[in-house]
């Protein structure tokens, strides 16, 4: 008799608890924030109390430089090229000088207008997609010359620092001087 009295309760249980449920309106929620966000839109025109100028989306700190970033001294200017030929010294010592890693940058990112010697005769030259690009031997050349190129860019070649770490375009600069000296 008991176990009748136990089944009906528990059934008279679930009929009320699936008779609350209403289809125009949703039941409770234990934590409401973590299913609708209380953020704005960072893009949108409505004005935000958060900030000062009401805008979400803000400009970076004055001053403030990028994550990885690592800050040249030498202007992109001609007097910054002339400075840095003449000041700008490789931090590499002979350990870190690696003429294989330099090499094979070279091979990746040079070799196709500047040639397997550094003649100026590299493919692209060939098919006249570029033309006038130098020969290292012709050409007064210090590693810092070759750094700021790297860097900045001069002439027609763009600048590879974005492709290359300060630490890759040494070890260019440096396979570029050894190429110059063969």
């Amino acid at each position: 008799m008991k176990s009748l009295y136990k089944i009906t309760f528990v059934f008279g249980l679930m009929v009320m608890v699936s008779s609350c449920r209403h289809s125009d309106s949703p039941n409770y929620q234990y934590m409401p924030n973590m299913y609708e966000a209380v953020s704005a839109e960072t893009y949108s025109t409505a004005p935000v109390d958060v900030f000062k100028n009401g805008k979400e989306g803000q400009l970076p700190a004055a001053g403030s430089i990028n994550r990885g970033f690592e800050p040249f001294e030498y202007e992109n200017t001609p007097e910054g090229y002339a400075l840095a030929k003449a000041n700008l010294k490789s931090p590499l010592d002979s350990l870190d000088r690696n003429s294989d890693k330099g090499k094979e940058l070279f091979e990746i990112y040079c070799i196709s207008c500047h040639g397997a010697a550094g003649d100026g005769k590299g493919k692209l030259v060939e098919r006249e997609k570029f033309l006038g690009v130098p020969n290292y031997k012709d050409r007064e050349l210090t590693e810092g010359s070759i750094f700021y190129v790297e860097t900045y860019g001069l002439n027609a070649m763009g600048s590879h620092a974005n492709q290359m770490s300060a630490h890759e375009r040494w070890l260019v600069a440096d396979y570029v001087l050894k190429l110059k000296a063969q």
